[in-house]
């Protein structure tokens, strides 16, 4: 066995960044891996999209796209610089990096579910070479990477290959690495480069080239000490957030029953120029990392006989908001002397925030479903979604509904508050508009409740 030095790997792999020769491939092609492709793209990588998902390899490869802020135009650019997708893992063989972009939703229990990390991994194994560097960017509780992830890897692959764990590697070692994924659907403000990349790696040699291939495309890498520490970075970011939206939806809760307004109150804190960071109530969380990150660290807490109560508190909080939305939606209807059961309701909004087509863990989803279970004819409109038929989760099969005619629905309910909406229209043509998000802020009349 030939025994390497730590900058040998190393120095061959960033060399390969640096001309461009370096082949990238990328696991899941959806709101985090499609982007990642496009990134490396633009910076002339040739870079393979692996997806299981038969019908999004066709799209791609047709020049097409499947999400609304992606065009077609840029697929098509991307693919003059070697942009491909397949859905035959035997080509892992041919790449020098992978990047594995793949969900980690909870199950029923609200328990991990790492079933495709771990059949991400079992796909990846057979084909796994010396001296590729495999890159896990999907959240997940800190241990995932070097305690699921690389076990896997080693134990399956058909070369008797390890995982590079100390300073002094041989031929027959593999590099893996953590980098927590840090899209956001819908912002523009801010563009993917300029957000800092975390990476931890397996070891020195992992972490040196994970912060090669990311730093050719991302503006400033930041190292941490291992893979652990950037899962768990991961979850501090996304646990942040839940635990102040839950600060202010409970906030918002009590503003209620006290007859404040809490959009007035947030609006005036925010003028404070420090110690203060607005965050704003909302239906329910959304999005494919706040609403299940809580639950990953807590599920991992307990194999420390250590309970995260602030964390549990959080998610207890957010969980119950959209049964708060059904709770105004009845005691609105009762003022007006109907029940919701029988009841004609338009859901305005199921994308999980303003402004995009992604429906990950949307609370409209959830909404629907209770308001569905007590009785009421549910329909909903959303200009990014068409239909909503079958997920993970859900199995709705509707079609969006027409902003014709509101006026026979006795309850139009605001849950996603994009903005091409005319909301003073809505409130004039409606006979009672629920208002989960602050949208109509500005419009006087009877007919709106806001909760």
């Amino acid at each position: 066995m030939t025994i390497r030095t730590v900058a040998s790997h190393s120095a061959e792999f960033k060399s390969k960044v640096e001309s461009r020769q370096a082949r990238v491939g990328i696991i899941g092609m959806g709101y985090v891996g499609l982007p990642l492709a496009l990134l490396y793209s633009e910076q002339k990588f040739r870079v393979t999209g692996f997806d299981i998902d038969q019908k999004k390899i066709d799209t791609l490869n047709a020049g097409g796209s499947y999400i609304f802020r992606i065009t077609p135009e840029e697929i098509q650019t991307a693919q003059t610089s070697g942009l491909e997708a397949t859905s035959n893992y035997a080509q892992l063989v041919e790449m020098d990096a992978i990047i594995i972009c793949v969900p980690t939703p909870l199950n029923e229990y609200h328990e991990p579910d790492l079933s495709y990390i771990t059949n991400t991994g079992h796909a990846i194994a057979p084909h796994l070479r010396a001296g590729q560097l495999v890159v896990l960017e999907s959240t997940t509780y800190p241990g995932t990477t070097e305690e699921v992830l690389a076990p896997i890897l080693e134990n399956e692959n058909k070369s008797g290959l390890k995982a590079a764990r100390t300073r002094q590697i041989s031929e027959n070692s593999f590099y893996v690495a953590f980098s927590p994924e840090r899209e956001d659907p819908g912002n523009t403000s801010v563009a993917r480069r300029d957000i800092p990349k975390v990476v931890g790696g397996l070891d020195a040699e992992a972490a040196e080239s994970a912060a090669a291939l990311y730093g050719s495309i991302f503006n400033r890498v930041v190292r941490v000490s291992s893979p652990a520490a950037a899962e768990m970075t991961k979850l501090l970011e996304n646990i942040y957030r839940c635990v102040n939206i839950a600060l202010v939806n409970e906030l918002k809760l009590l503003s209620l029953r006290m007859g404040l307004d809490i959009w007035e109150v947030i609006e005036a804190a925010s003028t404070k120029p420090f110690g203060f960071h607005p965050f704003y109530p909302g239906p329910g969380l959304g999005g494919h990392c706040i609403p299940v990150d809580p639950f990953y660290l807590s599920w991992k807490a307990k194999e420390w006989d250590f309970r995260t109560r602030f964390i549990e508190l959080a998610g207890e909080i957010n969980t119950g908001m959209p049964y708060h939305v059904i709770a105004s939606v009845v005691s609105a209807l009762n003022q007006r002397k109907k029940a919701l059961n029988g009841a004609r309701v338009l859901v305005l909004g199921v994308a999980y925030k303003r402004d995009i087509d992604d429906l990950r863990e949307s609370p409209s989803l959830t909404i629907i479903e209770l308001l569905q279970k007590e009785g009421a004819q549910v329909s909903y409109h959303d200009p990014y979604f068409p239909m909503v038929g079958r997920g993970r989760k859900y199995d709705l099969q509707m079609k969006c509904a027409s902003l014709e005619d509101l006026g026979k629905y006795d309850c139009v309910l605001i849950v996603t508050d994009h903005s091409d909406y005319d909301y003073r229209r809505i409130v004039q043509e409606s006979q009672l508009v629920v208002d989960t998000r602050n949208a109509t802020k500005g419009i006087q009349s009877e007919k709106v409740v806001r909760c």
